[in-house]
């Protein structure tokens, strides 16, 4: 078990009602007492140390003497989404399967949470915190792994990674219920995802089962890696988003970190329209508008656009570890985050594009820039040519002369070559909203 350092954090359980439950830490000399309510359940406030370990807790009732032993203090995440955040060693991914001979740190503690479903929220889980060995990394999620190790070695504390992930979901499904159901939009987008037997199909019964019995442990942030499930009802994401994720910091009790991954480049055979970039697009607006939160772009880290989920969950997993350390830890990294477009003006022939997260420049890896197009009134698109002036993009086309909107990036499997000078790739986007997309 890994518990957040200097905090005040929550202990809860069950006893006889009226049973008064006393709690002994090892870093405390005061003992925390408190009597079992009427419905048999029981809570307190336990203050933190610094990070270290391993510690204990005894907890003593009338009848019974428990001892929590091996307790972490260090930093804790929780992770979710679907697939390509489960995606692991199990998954014959690669990149665990290097490390798997000689995989092992005391300091890395995880907690995969089973798969189950539920139609009412629960207050408990039938898994246990493990020890990082090969054992236990090969079927935990990666960017989880990869994350917990990177944020662990530059903090130097113990970290705990919470994987509560489940393949081919959709968001609704982590989104409480009653919130999906109160909104007429969110609940139309709800009932166009499709029926499969390897998944359950109803809102709030991932929520009910696989976070809900986490609600109160105390987190330092979330990651999360989905929406490509949802690229059938893109166009109300970033509200189901938004929902989500204020239903979880609700339950929490505080507004806690959310960092999540833009959908990689996928071909996406069955869709006639870019609904992918479409979704790209209301993740960059969950960005941008979302306190506490941050994403990941990963389209240059595809290799084959014909698989869902790409190889290369390392440096997704080191991205998302940036966003915490620069913004959570306060470590000085510079051009940490994507760039995304914050404005553009119009002059003369070309388009003049500025950035928002980009301190230093931008960078072409190539002589042109790959999937960069620029229309005029007549809404039809050409492929642009560029200049960089310093941070600015200035983008032109010689067919051409009175242009009006650009797109970057702006299909379902498009991989771009735009960069800044840390090497993250720029967030596609398009200037305009137009419905066409031939």
């Amino acid at each position: 078990m890994v518990l957040q350092r200097q905090a005040m954090v929550n202990i809860w359980g069950w006893a006889k009602a009226g049973q008064q439950v006393k709690l002994i830490s090892s870093w405390s000399k005061d003992t925390l007492s408190v009597t079992t309510s009427g419905d048999a359940t029981w809570r307190m406030q336990l203050e933190t140390p610094k990070a270290g370990g391993p510690h204990s807790i005894k907890l003593i009732m009338q009848e019974q003497q428990l001892e929590l032993k091996d307790i972490m203090i260090g930093e804790v995440w929780l992770c979710s989404g679907q697939s390509n955040m489960q995606w692991s060693g199990a998954n014959k991914l690669q990149e665990i399967l290097d490390i798997l001979p000689n995989v092992s740190n005391p300091n890395i503690r995880l907690l995969q949470v089973s798969n189950i479903a539920a139609q009412t929220p629960q207050n408990n889980i039938f898994d246990s915190w493990k020890t990082c060995r090969p054992e236990t990394v090969r079927d935990f999620s990666a960017i989880g792994y990869f994350f917990a190790e990177k944020l662990s070695r530059e903090l130097g504390v113990p970290v705990g990674i919470i994987n509560a992930s489940w393949g081919g979901t959709a968001a609704e499904y982590w989104t409480p219920r009653e919130k999906i159901i109160a909104d007429e939009q969110l609940t139309r987008y709800a009932a166009l995802q499709k029926l499969a037997p390897r998944k359950p199909h109803q809102p709030g019964v991932l929520w009910n089962s696989m976070l809900a019995p986490f609600a109160g442990y105390t987190i330092a942030g979330t990651l999360w890696y989905q929406g490509e499930d949802n690229t059938i009802a893109y166009g109300g994401y970033d509200q189901l988003i938004q929902t989500m994720v204020g239903a979880w910091r609700e339950a929490w009790g505080y507004q806690f970190p959310f960092y999540f991954v833009q959908i990689a480049p996928y071909a996406y055979p069955q869709y006639k329209k870019p609904n992918a970039a479409l979704l790209r697009e209301q993740q960059a607006r969950t960005a941008r508008k979302l306190p506490r939160s941050g994403m990941v772009v990963t389209t240059d880290l595809v290799d084959d656009l014909k698989n869902i989920h790409p190889a290369q969950k390392k440096a997704v997993a080191s991205r998302l570890a940036d966003l915490a350390l620069a913004e959570i830890y306060a470590q000085p990294l510079v051009d940490y985050k994507s760039p995304t477009l914050q404005d553009y003006t119009i002059e003369g022939d070309r388009i003049i594009l500025s950035f928002a997260d980009l301190d230093g420049k931008l960078l072409v890896r190539g002589k042109e820039i790959t999937d960069l197009y620029i229309a005029g009134e007549d809404r039809k698109f050409y492929p642009a040519r560029h200049q960089l002036k310093g941070s600015q993009l200035l983008v032109f086309a010689d067919q051409v002369k009175a242009p009006k909107a650009v797109r970057f990036g702006f299909t379902n499997s498009a991989t771009p070559n735009l960069f800044n000078t840390k090497g993250l790739p720029v967030s596609p986007f398009r200037t305009d909203d137009w419905p066409n997309f031939e």
